[in-house]
């Protein structure tokens, strides 16, 4: 009984020993896992002896650029402020060119009208009303008795009948054209057609002509007249116009009144007249 109860005893005290042992080792396989574990995230666990490793500086290469990139960039900076540079130039040049050509336009437009300038009419003008007997009337308008006709028109109404309506009365020439929105920078005397009223009657129309040689040299022939009522002796050139008749002619002072850029009007002054004025034309575009 005694034997059997020392072998009871020395099992459980090798079974406690051998337990012990294995969670000793259990708990050793669990410290050396951790240690791995720590030192594999923190540190190194060398012979009990904790190392820590050596952090290494990141480089980038992206963010600190090298010589070269610095020097382009450079370049290019200096390349964009060379082309704004030459743009602003070139846009500047160019404004100075537009005004330059406007400002040559303008000159040039003035150097054309300024024989119209000269030619304009005043308040005051010389109105000589010619052609032959069995002609058309001429209405030629004259700054003074010297310069060039600022305005000569045809009619196609005859000289005899003119003289005719003057004889029993006032009368009241009216020359229409049409207005359209091209004719605003136009004058009216500059107008080529007209439509021809005699006292209220249409007479067909009128044509506003140059002033050619053969007009000229009847102006030039009443020329010192101031006022007056005549006929022009015939000269050799007008033999082949016999059937014309004799070349008659009226010249009077005329008094221009400008209603609007689309009306004028030419009141005869008449100093024998203190009425109405015994021969008016008037300018209008409708």
């Amino acid at each position: 009984m005694a034997k059997s109860s020392q072998d009871l005893s020395s099992k459980k005290q090798f079974n406690w020993t051998t337990k012990v042992s294995n969670e000793e080792q259990q708990h050793e396989v669990v410290e050396e896992d951790t240690s791995v574990k720590i030192s594999s995230n923190t540190n190194i666990t060398k012979d009990g002896k904790t190392v820590t490793p050596l952090k290494l500086p990141e480089v980038s290469i992206s963010k600190s650029p090298s010589l070269n990139t610095i020097h382009e960039e450079k370049r290019d900076d200096a390349k964009l402020i060379q082309e704004s540079e030459t743009s602003a130039s070139a846009s500047a040049s160019t404004r100075r060119k537009a005004v330059v050509a406007k400002l040559k336009s303008v000159l040039t437009s003035l150097g054309k009208n300024r024989g119209n300038f000269q030619q304009g009419l005043g308040t005051k003008v010389v109105g000589t009303l010619f052609g032959h007997k069995n002609g058309h009337v001429h209405f030629a308008f004259q700054k003074d008795a010297n310069s060039q006709p600022a305005f000569l028109v045809e009619l196609a109404t005859p000289i005899s009948g003119l003289v005719q309506e003057m004889s029993s009365g006032l009368v009241r020439i009216a020359l229409e054209c049409d207005k359209t929105d091209e004719k605003k920078s136009t004058r009216l005397i500059d107008e080529p057609l007209w439509r021809t009223y005699c006292n209220g009657k249409k007479c067909g129309f009128a044509t506003t002509r140059e002033c050619g040689p053969k007009e000229l040299q009847v102006l030039k022939a009443v020329e010192p007249i101031s006022m007056g009522v005549g006929v022009l002796p015939r000269n050799e050139e007008e033999s082949d116009e016999c059937d014309s008749g004799d070349m008659m002619y009226m010249r009077a002072k005329f008094e221009r009144v400008v209603g609007s850029r689309d009306s004028e009007a030419f009141y005869m002054m008449n100093p024998d007249c203190d009425g109405a004025a015994e021969l008016s034309i008037y300018l209008l575009r409708v």
